[in-house]
C-alpha cells in the first residue's frame, strides 16, 4: 500500500460506515421492525442491498464500497463479481476506486452460462490474475463465494478475501457464522462496510430506534 492510500485511509475512513447506515436507512435499505429470515428467526432489522436501485444510489454504494477496500488494506490486482448481484456492484466499486485514489483497478465478473460464439467462456472483464478480491452484497450459506474461489482458482490467479456490505455477525447452525466458515475454509478474510456492532452503536446514537430488542437479538444469535 503507497504513503497516498494511508494517509487517505486515516483521513477519509472515520465516518463512512455511520454514513453508510444512514443512507441505507434513508434509502429504505435497512429497516427496522419484525423480520422473518430464511432460517426462521424473527429479526428487528433487514437489510437489503437489492434495493439501491437507481444509478445515483448504485454510484453512492460503490463509494462507500470503494472507502471499505482502500481501509482493508487487502491491496488486490482486480475486483472479481459474482453473477448476478456482483456485477453491478464490481463495476460502481471500480469507478469509485478510480475516482477516490485515482488508481485504475481492473475488474471482471461471471457468465451464468458459457457463451459459445465471438470470445465466448464464462468470464467478462480483465484477465483473473494476481490478487483477486471478490465482492458481493451478503455471505448466507457461502455457496457464492466457492464458485468464485473456484472460477479464480482456474484462472492461475490467487483470491485474496472478500469483500461485502453488511456481516450479521450472526450464528449458523452452528457456534459459527457464514462468514467465519468461509473465511477458515478459503483462508481469506471476510471484510464488510458495516457490522451488526456498527448498527447498534448507531441506533445507541439515535433517538429514533431502540437498541434494546436489537441487543436482545445479538444476545441470542450473535457470534
Amino acid at each position: 500500500m503507497t504513503i497516498f492510500r494511508i494517509n487517505l485511509s486515516l483521513k477519509i475512513m472515520l465516518n463512512y460506515k455511520k454514513d453508510f447506515i444512514g443512507y441505507a436507512l434513508d434509502c429504505g435499505v435497512l429497516k427496522f421492525g419484525e423480520f422473518v429470515l430464511k432460517s426462521g428467526r424473527v429479526s428487528p432489522y433487514f437489510f437489503n442491498t437489492g434495493l439501491f436501485n437507481t444509478g445515483m444510489q448504485l454510484a453512492k454504494l460503490g463509494e462507500f464500497y470503494a472507502k471499505a477496500l482502500v481501509e482493508s488494506g487487502l491491496n488486490p490486482d482486480i475486483l472479481y463479481g459474482p453473477a448476478y448481484k456482483g456485477i453491478p456492484l464490481v463495476s460502481a466499486t471500480a469507478i469509485a476506486y478510480a475516482r477516490l485514489t485515482t488508481e485504475d483497478i481492473p475488474f471482471a465478473f461471471n457468465r451464468k452460462e458459457a457463451k459459445d460464439h465471438g470470445e465466448g467462456g464464462y468470464l467478462v472483464g480483465s484477465p483473473l490474475q494476481g490478487r483477486v478480491l471478490i465482492l458481493d452484497d451478503v455471505i448466507t450459506a457461502g455457496t457464492s463465494v466457492k464458485e468464485s474461489v473456484d472460477i479464480i482458482k482456474n484462472a492461475d490467479a490467487t483470491p485474496v478475501g472478500v469483500l461485502i456490505a453488511l456481516d450479521r455477525q450472526e450464528k449458523g447452525n452452528n457456534d459459527t457464522s457464514a462468514i467465519q466458515e468461509v473465511s477458515i475454509l478459503f483462508q481469506i478474510p471476510v471484510v464488510s462496510i458495516i457490522t451488526l456492532a456498527d448498527i447498534i452503536e448507531y441506533t445507541k446514537l439515535s433517538s429514533n430506534y431502540s437498541v434494546d430488542v436489537i441487543l436482545a437479538y445479538q444476545q441470542r444469535y450473535g457470534i
